[in-house]
């Protein structure tokens, strides 16, 4: 652990990069945590290189791995803001006030307190989004070492970490995190069932491998016949999403057949469906599995083509087929789009309309005023379940699963939610709280003097339409109580 050996994992992927700023992060931090320890007995450092370090696995930029040094500077030692300012900057300093954690409010319910520090946090995500990626870090250091708390603390910890972080960190398209808090919160929480199940797949991983590497082979035979340019990387599910699956479909380990998988990683869009073609045409495909996410992204920019198909050992292995650039935004999310935005002449020539989704979503997020609703909104805006719903012409729009046609009706346009009075599916009247299903044609009916009332708050699922029927309601002074 030591300055060296971060300033080469930066120059790694910035060799013209500066790294003159993060020693003087590295020693500034470290003499300002000096007198600290951790729960565990070590230097209270350690902790701030890990968050570093974490970062620069996501390679990025240099004032933001210089901010997860930093962190907790403000808010754990007596240096001030104006101090601090003034040795690193006003970027450096808004990262790390960002960060710091909120203590000096009081509130009158756990709840409360919890809403209010998030609101705070995606406040400060809307400003700068490396704010959240260094949260998202340092939570995870934070669990790696969470055994060295009270049992007490540790469940507290762990269940908001699997309820909010992990899901954040999925909605920011960060699945390696993802999975990493995953498995350490369900670690915490349940920890006879972990060991149980990594026993299982302990015991099993020997024979799992074998079939992977078998159909690995036997896949680039036959897709080396047609020479399109391309690799072939090996994929497993983690403990806890195989947990979950057991638990919501009442299923064995045995009997979970998608924990094999195989992602085929190409140059081009149009490659990606010539080898899913290719993939069919030697491998039995299993009914209702494909799905076409480069078509239709997850709302987190994910893109990639999933199908189902049965080995010809009888083995049943998931095929994720994508771009190289839809690779790199799987691994690391938005921090892939970050590093681009900032490399050599903005290599990400799309990056404000790519995380345009996420700054709205803050936005709405923003305008909810009771606690309680805030979470919950929180909560279901951050699963990625969706449903694919289609306009009368034809245009199609993603939204979380449980989404009403109110929902839909403004996530077509506020003018068309605030006028809608009905909705149609396939032709039929449904009423204003029907769940919508993929696929489902829907066609709003709307009327000049139609308006929305506080009861629509009860039939929405989004936080945009929540905050949408909030504003409507606050402006015309018609009350939010429902």
């Amino acid at each position: 652990m030591d300055c060296e050996t971060l300033s080469a994992k930066y120059k790694s992927y910035m060799p013209d990069g500066d790294v003159g700023l993060l020693e003087k992060a590295y020693l500034y931090s470290e003499e300002a945590h000096s007198a600290q320890k951790r729960a565990s007995g070590e230097k209270y450092f350690i902790h701030c290189y890990a968050v570093a370090d974490i970062l620069l696995d996501y390679k990025l930029d240099l004032p933001t791995v210089c901010a997860a040094l930093l962190h907790d500077v403000l808010e754990d030692t007596a240096i001030s803001v104006e101090q601090f300012q003034k040795e690193f900057g006003e970027e450096i300093t808004r990262l790390v006030q960002g960060v710091t954690k909120i203590e000096k409010f009081k509130f009158s319910s756990a709840d409360e307190e919890t809403a209010e520090n998030w609101r705070k946090m995606l406040m400060a995500m809307a400003a700068d989004l490396r704010v959240i990626l260094i949260k998202l870090a340092d939570r995870l250091h934070n669990m790696r070492t969470l055994e060295y708390l009270p049992r007490e603390r540790q469940e507290a910890i762990a269940y908001e970490t699997i309820t909010l972080y992990a899901p954040l960190a999925q909605r920011l398209g960060m699945f390696a995190l993802k999975a990493e808090l995953e498995d350490l919160s369900f670690r915490a929480q349940h920890p006879q069932e972990f060991d149980d199940l990594s026993r299982q797949l302990e015991s099993t991983q020997q024979h799992r491998l074998q079939i992977l590497e078998s159909f690995k082979a036997e896949l680039e035979k036959h897709l080396a016949q047609h020479g399109i340019p391309h690799r072939v990387l090996a994929r497993t599910k983690n403990a806890y999403s195989l947990y979950r699956k057991m638990k919501t479909q009442s299923r064995s380990f045995e009997d979970i057949q998608d924990s094999l998988g195989v992602r085929i990683i190409t140059d081009s869009v149009a490659d990606c469906y010539a080898l899913l073609g290719f993939v069919h045409s030697y491998f039995k495909p299993v009914a209702g599995s494909f799905t076409d996410y480069i078509a239709l992204p997850k709302m987190n920019l994910y893109q990639s083509l999933h199908t189902t198909v049965v080995s010809s050992t009888g083995n049943i292995v998931e095929v994720q087929i994508r771009t190289e650039e839809m690779h790199r935004t799987s691994e690391y999310g938005i921090a892939a789009h970050w590093r681009y935005k900032l490399g050599k002449a903005g290599r990400d020539a799309h990056f404000d309309e790519k995380i345009n989704w996420l700054r709205h979503w803050i936005e709405w997020l923003q305008d909810l005023t009771s606690p309680r609703e805030f979470l919950e909104s929180l909560r279901t805006d951050m699963e990625l379940q969706q449903v694919f719903i289609f306009t009368p012409k034809g245009e199609v729009k993603a939204l979380p699963k449980g989404a009403t046609p109110l929902d839909f009706a403004f996530m077509v346009h506020s003018e068309v939610g605030e006028h809608c009075f009905g909705a149609k599916i396939g032709g039929k009247m449904v009423p204003l709280d029907y769940e919508l299903k993929s696929g489902d044609i829907c066609d709003i009916l709307t009327r000049k003097n139609s308006s929305p009332r506080p009861d629509w708050l009860k039939m929405v699922r989004t936080g945009r339409s929540r905050s949408k029927i909030r504003k409507y309601l606050r402006e015309h002074g018609l009350g939010e109580e429902v």
